[in-house]
């Protein structure tokens, strides 16, 4: 089996203010199938407004990204056998959250 990340950018679910509870039943609803087929392993939207650079000197900037910045918006990560159950997996949330959804493999560790 493969683990893979499935996530979304910051800003992609452009759909109505009163769609959000909706929304979430449904990308919940997804989350749940995962986790019954056994194929969840974590995930979670990320709190976008603030954030905190460590630069490899150790200093800290903390504060708004800027808006040139791609930044991830949300994630799950599931291990599954192939890329295409991934992508299959992708197009579930896609639908669940009215957004796009990108695939990538994790890499595995090679201490394990």
């Amino acid at each position: 089996m493969a683990r893979y990340l499935i996530s979304f950018e910051d800003g992609a679910m452009t759909f109505p203010e009163a769609d959000l509870p909706d929304v979430a039943r449904a990308a919940h609803h997804v989350v749940q199938q995962a986790k019954d087929e056994g194929v969840w392993i974590f995930g979670a939207g990320l709190n976008v407004h603030e954030v905190s650079v460590v630069d490899t000197d150790g200093s800290v900037t903390d504060g708004v990204p800027p808006r040139s910045t791609e930044r991830l918006g949300g994630f799950s990560i599931i291990d599954v056998p192939s890329r295409e159950e991934a992508n299959a997996w992708a197009a579930r949330f896609a639908v669940a959250c009215r957004c796009a959804q990108e695939v990538r493999e994790l890499m595995s560790d090679p201490e394990s």
